[in-house]
């Protein structure tokens, strides 16, 4: 049985997209207990981006990164493989409960949720900056002319290279189990939008594949604690 059934499917004749600027998330913030959950979700929701979340026991975070100046980096063919692998790597050395996952060209989205104790903090830490060293060891064994796409100059002169866009991305509680969910189908949907594939499951960079189809993912999915979605 499927865990829900997308709606979203790719205009005939469209062209795949590699750019694009990142849509507007809707803002949320409150606390979420655990619950063991069917595997399925409710409808699409999308609103005003918000940037301040809170450290809450049990609370679910959205998180969205972009790369530096919105430039595709994740559109080569080691990226998406190396950060599926900082995600697996993060939740082993900061605990997390993984929810979705869809790695866009130029930005990432994230459902999770941090066990009490477990600062925010932490986890954002794991998610990105390990990104941004193996990148660039990668770029400066092989490919040093790249380095110049990721040089961020300061007002001072001094020049930093970046993965990320500057600041902490996005970040935010959702407020229902509802939500989760909601946002989950909505960052599933994202390649589909984009004209990158015609069903979320052919994206492979997600975890769409094991939302839909059941089959396991290169970063498992944890269902077993999974809020289950508010009765409308």
């Amino acid at each position: 049985m499927r865990r829900y059934a997308p709606q979203a499917t790719a205009p005939s004749g469209r062209r795949p997209q590699t750019t694009a600027p990142l849509s507007p998330e809707e803002e949320t913030n409150s606390r979420i207990a655990p619950t063991t959950s069917p595997r399925y979700s409710a409808l699409v929701g999308t609103g005003r981006p918000h940037r301040k979340s809170w450290d809450i026991d049990w609370a679910v975070h959205f998180l969205t990164f972009s790369t530096f100046q919105r430039q595709p980096f994740f559109a080569g063919q080691h990226a998406p493989h190396w950060y599926m692998d900082v995600l697996a790597t993060a939740r082993c050395r900061t605990p997390f409960h993984l929810f979705a996952y869809v790695i866009m060209p130029e930005h990432v989205h994230v459902v999770l949720q941090p066990p009490p104790g477990v600062a925010m903090r932490r986890v954002l830490w794991q998610l990105k900056r390990p990104m941004t060293a193996r990148v660039l060891t990668w770029v400066r064994d092989h490919h040093p002319t790249f380095l110049g796409r990721m040089a961020d100059v300061q007002p001072s002169g001094k020049t930093t290279h970046r993965f990320w866009q500057r600041g902490g991305g996005y970040d935010r509680n959702l407020r229902s189990a509802s939500d989760v969910h909601e946002k989950i189908k909505y960052i599933h949907e994202n390649p589909v939008r984009r004209g990158l594939v015609e069903r979320p499951e052919d994206w492979r960079f997600s975890s769409a594949r094991e939302w839909i189809t059941e089959e396991p993912g290169p970063v498992p999915i944890d269902w077993d604690d999974l809020p289950e979605p508010d009765a409308r």
